[in-house]
């Protein structure tokens, strides 16, 4: 009986063969990994395009019955979710890139986050940004926003929620104001010198005057609901006026008054909806601003809710 010799594969002929094909093996496993992940950006993308469309479609057949009030609401919430696929396709699998949307109240928006992100740019090239400038309470539950800092505690369900502090809120004047009317000892004082406020008594402005019913502000001589423009005023010399202390201290033309007088603090939070703790781009972003703000008021960063 003869038997034949064991079949001698390739791998035994040729030994280097073996690691060869492990190699190519690998390689096109990584390749068949990358495409993957194009075609699903690229299928986000026309979902993206396909959810405009249908909302252009809807919206024409609701106008005939619809009130217009509800046609608003569907077209809001239509162009956020494809503002949030637009976002979501922008980022790719291995590494920090993408756009990112942040919601922030003016003053904030405009004297501190661009100090905060223009590192995170910098380490991070592939990264982009959108700042929503409102102190209206933008729904990150619907992703009208992806991260959004806020100084009133979020109370929707299915976020991550980081309390980073409270903001202390000083009384400062220029130098020359202080020169020329010298520097009030007590809050009733300033009835007697130009001060900067509101113009209305807005809800936020009412809930910070509750804490302290026996605080009687003076009638302000220049008056904006605007906090920009408030700032402004201060920095330009239209007389004292309330701002969040950081600022007001670090500009070398601005004197504090009334050093602990003032009983006004602003909480901040920072939170994004919970399905984004795994997005690379939205992790660094929100560790940023933890980071930043905690600075910014100089206090320990906050742990999560």
């Amino acid at each position: 009986v003869h038997h034949a010799p064991p079949a001698v594969g390739m791998e035994q002929r040729h030994p280097g063969l073996g690691r060869h094909t492990g190699a190519l093996g690998l390689r096109r496993g990584v390749e068949d990994g990358v495409a993957a992940h194009e075609r699903l950006a690229l299928r986000a993308a026309r979902v993206a395009r396909r959810v405009e469309v249908y909302q252009q479609r809807v919206l024409g057949r609701l106008a005939v019955a619809a009130a217009p009030r509800l046609i608003d609401m569907l077209a809001e919430a239509m162009a956020a979710s494809a503002d949030a696929m637009r976002r979501a396709s922008s980022e790719t699998r291995d590494e920090v890139s993408g756009s990112v949307r942040i919601s922030a109240s003016d003053v904030i928006a405009v004297e501190v986050l661009p100090g905060i992100l223009a590192p995170v740019m910098a380490a991070y090239p592939r990264l982009e940004f959108e700042l929503s400038v409102s102190d209206a309470l933008e729904d990150l539950l619907n992703r009208k926003a992806d991260i959004a800092l806020r100084l009133v505690e979020p109370t929707q369900a299915a976020l991550v929620v980081r309390h980073v502090g409270k903001i202390p809120i000083g009384c400062f004047a220029r130098k020359e104001v202080v020169a020329r009317f010298g520097a009030p000892q007590t809050i009733d004082d300033l009835k007697a010198v130009p001060t900067i406020g509101f113009d209305r008594e807005l809800a936020y402005v009412r809930d910070m005057m509750e804490g302290f019913p026996e605080l009687a502000l003076p009638d302000f001589s220049f008056r904006s609901d605007s906090n920009l423009a408030q700032l402004a005023a201060i920095r330009t010399g239209c007389g004292f006026g309330f701002c969040q202390h950081p600022l007001g201290e670090r500009d070398p033309a601005l004197i504090e008054v009334l050093h602990g007088q003032i009983p006004f603090q602003l909480p901040l939070w920072i939170a994004m909806h919970e399905d984004l703790r795994r997005s690379p781009r939205c992790r660094v972003v929100f560790d940023a601003l933890v980071k930043g703000m905690s600075a910014y008021i100089r206090t320990p960063e906050a742990s999560g809710d």
